[in-house]
């Protein structure tokens, strides 16, 4: 990182992947490396529009890249969009706190993604296959709206075929000529299939507001405890050093205190599903 923290690392569009209609992933190579822990997050300038958060959806033991998976939302994306191999963006940070992966050794590690979601939780769950032996087991919840919606189609084939990795995957709902052999269902319906010893878990959960809601007061009513549910709350950042107040959750700000907390760190803010 640059001394300036508002300096960007000048870097390149090396590979444009299309998730979906309206998701892509960018994979992009910076001037020099911009390592980062699973979750933090990063600034990406798009020149002569802005820039916008992203938590790379890269494994962070890969140095000379990273990768974000980007929906098309607002001026920033929609521009990254049109973006092609060879164009120049810029990098800044990581920034913030990202999962405490240590803090799972020894544990069985449950992931619940909704949609995009999967971005980051594609960066964690990279993480725990490279040292898959620490773990008891991995589980990934997985839901999305239609099949036509799934990021990462061509990884998945793949990440089934590890041992101590457990995937289940719904759409809320699916069309009669659609191929799915997953549930259809909300994805908070993959809970009640889940086989797991609570007690000696964790939670993490990432999505849309509305999924996050719903799938912790779930995980809390099968008994999993607040301090073992972890939250990635990537929502209004804007300036990635806590100057703006644009991510304040209470005393918390998103950028510089999470974007991981725990539900024992926010269940009692008003607001938290906002």
């Amino acid at each position: 990182m640059t001394n300036n923290p508002y300096l960007p690392v000048k870097s390149k569009i090396e590979k444009v992947i299309d998730e979906t209609a309206t998701i892509k992933t960018f994979v992009l190579r910076p001037e020099k490396p911009v390592t980062f822990e699973t979750g933090q997050f990063v600034q990406v300038t798009v020149p002569g529009i802005g820039e916008a958060p992203f938590t790379p959806s890269s494994s962070p033991y890969v140095k000379d890249t990273v990768e974000i998976t980007v929906m098309k939302v607002g001026r920033v994306t929609e521009k990254l969009h049109r973006s092609k191999a060879g164009d120049p963006v810029g990098i800044r940070g990581p920034y913030g706190k990202g999962y405490p992966v240590d803090k799972f050794f020894n544990k069985e590690v449950l992931i619940v993604g909704g949609g995009v979601g999967m971005a980051p939780l594609r960066s964690l769950l990279l993480t725990l296959i490279k040292q898959i032996d620490r773990f008891k087991k991995v589980i990934l919840c997985y839901g999305v709206k239609m099949p036509e919606d799934v990021v990462y189609k061509h990884l998945f084939p793949e990440w089934e075929k590890i041992q101590k990795l457990e995937i289940l995957r719904s759409v809320d709902r699916c069309s009669v000529e659609a191929r799915w052999d997953g549930t259809v269902g909300v994805v908070t319906c993959l809970l009640d299939n889940v086989k797991i010893n609570v007690p000696g878990s964790v939670a993490i959960v990432c999505g849309p507001p509305v999924m996050m809601k719903f799938t912790t007061l779930k995980l809390v009513e099968q008994g999993h405890r607040p301090e073992n549910i972890y939250l990635s709350m990537e929502r209004n950042m804007s300036c990635g050093l806590g100057k703006c107040g644009h991510c304040g959750i209470g005393p918390y700000f998103v950028c510089k205190d999470g974007p991981v907390f725990t539900y024992d760190q926010l269940k009692n803010e008003p607001d938290l599903w906002a």
